[in-house]
């Protein structure tokens, strides 16, 4: 089990090693393409020969007999023993980390022999760790097993599941009509001769021509959405917002293919409800206005969009399945150092309520 604890530590460190260290190019790409194919025969070839009770991994120098010595003493270990840790550890082990777990497990080996030797297994402390790893060990097989339990998902549920969200599955195209919300300004006119502004009084007249800029756009939006309903076109709509905001260079397409209600924010789905042809009224957000014309809509069907909603209810599935398990704990604030929180003050919401403003 100690062996067992280590090795599982040691594969997420095995796995990077392997990601992160880059493998030498041959000399010709072409002896590469050419070789590759006889060499993986090769390997799968000499694999086949060996049976589930030949040695895989030869200990020389340790084992479990104290009175053997030297080479009589040796640790065998079969492919059947090694491909049951590898599976165990990471399922469909690919063979550049099983040799590096290979090399890990027969140095392992000779050091929990050793460790043993000396009674290390007896102290307190290894009792601790391993009561700490058998429980992070089972956390783990049963994630695993909640994992591949969520997963199984059948055509009912699919149905079921396409039918409540179906309007998750609207896929529309749109053209949308940006106008910025603040206005390029040009410098402040100067002062005429003789007269000095203090700094208070530039503040607020910039402000005031900052508030007067967003006002004058906010007439924009209304004067674009009246053309866009008589059918303008949504590219000079925009080319004409640019001008108006005193933004140079290009502006930003109109045209928005396969829009799905989770692609746009919350306050723009109305752009969704639209007929073809119909045009949503001027949204105003933080970052400017926007007017919608719908060209298209069509909703998704089961088979295309299978895979998005195996991932939801396995998703859900399995939250709800960790929820079960995982129980409220309470902590000893005056051994964690744990200091109070403090009153809320009146009118304010208290810890963990939410604000209803």
């Amino acid at each position: 089990m100690c062996t067992r604890w280590i090795v599982c530590l040691l594969l997420g460190g095995l796995a990077y090693g392997q990601a992160a260290t880059p493998v030498p190019p041959l000399s010709h790409p072409a002896a590469a393409m050419k070789s590759q194919p006889n060499a993986d025969a090769d390997e799968k070839a000499a694999q086949a020969k060996i049976g589930p009770s030949d040695p895989v991994i030869t200990v020389k120098g340790t084992c479990g007999d104290p009175a053997k010595k030297g080479e009589s003493c040796e640790t065998v270990v079969t492919r059947a023993q090694f491909e049951k840790l590898a599976e165990a550890l990471q399922p469909n082990m690919a063979l550049p980390i099983k040799l590096r777990l290979a090399n890990a497990y027969s140095r392992l080996i000779g050091m929990s022999k050793e460790a043993q030797n000396r009674g290390l297994d007896k102290q307190p402390k290894f009792e601790a760790s391993m009561d700490f790893a058998r429980m992070q060990i089972l956390s783990q097989q049963l994630t695993s097993s909640l994992q591949e339990v969520s997963q199984k998902v059948s055509d009912a549920d699919f149905e079921k599941y396409h039918k409540e969200k179906i309007d998750t599955y609207q896929e529309a195209s749109l053209q949308r009509l940006f106008i910025p919300r603040t206005k390029q300004l040009a410098p402040a006119p100067k002062a005429a001769a003789g007269v000095k502004k203090d700094k208070a009084t530039e503040e607020a007249e910039q402000k005031a021509r900052e508030q007067a800029g967003e006002a004058s756009l906010k007439r924009t939006a209304s004067t674009l959405r009246e053309r866009a309903v008589k059918g303008e076109s949504f590219d000079t709509l925009e080319k004409d917002a640019y001008l108006a905001a005193g933004l140079k260079g290009n502006p930003p397409s109109t045209k928005m293919e396969k829009v799905r209600p989770t692609t746009l924010p919350p306050a723009h789905h109305a752009a969704l409800d639209l007929k073809p042809g119909e045009v949503t009224q001027v949204i105003s957000d933080p970052t400017g206005h926007y007017i919608y014309k719908l060209v298209s809509k069509q909703t998704l069907p089961l088979d295309t969009v299978k895979p998005e909603i195996k991932n939801w209810i396995a998703t859900q599935r399995f939250r709800d399945a960790m929820q079960e398990f995982q129980g409220t704990s309470q902590l000893n604030d005056a051994y964690f150092g744990i200091k109070p929180k403090p009153p809320a003050k009146p009118g304010e919401p208290e810890a963990g309520e939410v604000d209803p403003d």
